[in-house]
């Protein structure tokens, strides 16, 4: 979707709000696809002192996989957004992720929205910041809690072991 911003480019001070739903259902994330419902934005392009300045949120709710723990979870998620519009690109060798050019006279609201969701996932998928994972010997989930596993000693103090047992 193109966001025309003719209105604003030659006026200082003036803004244009969106909103938005971009489809991300195609994203690839590792394994997975995490997003299958629309993905809504919404926000102001402001000019300020002759550049256009976009700021906003962008929100959905991510279906995916624990890389700790294997567990299936749902994630809301509300990721801002902050990126600078320009006519066109100085220097294209040292661009920069944050800055997107127009078309014309419009900004490519789908590939703002997808460039800062992609660019603000984290890189494990977590079903919450402290999950404790699975036991590397039983594989009993941490989360629900501890497993009856004992702790191996390490070898170097094996001959402290039948010290302590005698």
């Amino acid at each position: 979707m193109l966001l025309g911003l003719s209105k604003i480019i030659d006026c200082p001070g003036a803004s244009v709000s969106f909103s938005t739903s971009v489809d991300l259902s195609d994203l690839r994330y590792g394994e997975s696809y995490p997003v299958s419902e629309p993905v809504m934005a919404t926000g102001t392009v402001r000019n300020t002192a002759g550049v256009l300045v976009m700021t906003g949120s962008v929100q959905t709710t991510i279906h995916g996989v624990c890389d700790r723990c294997a567990e299936d979870f749902d994630q809301e998620v509300q990721i801002p957004i902050n990126v600078v519009l320009v006519t066109e690109l100085s220097n294209e060798e040292n661009e920069d992720e944050w800055v997107f050019p127009l078309e014309g006279d419009s900004a490519d609201l789908e590939d703002i929205v997808r460039t800062v969701f992609v660019l603000n996932m984290d890189s494990k998928l977590l079903c919450k910041p402290d999950c404790k994972g699975i036991c590397c010997r039983c594989g009993r989930n941490l989360n629900a809690g501890p497993c009856n596993c004992r702790k191996e000693l390490d070898p170097r103090f094996a001959a402290l072991k039948q010290l302590l047992e005698k």
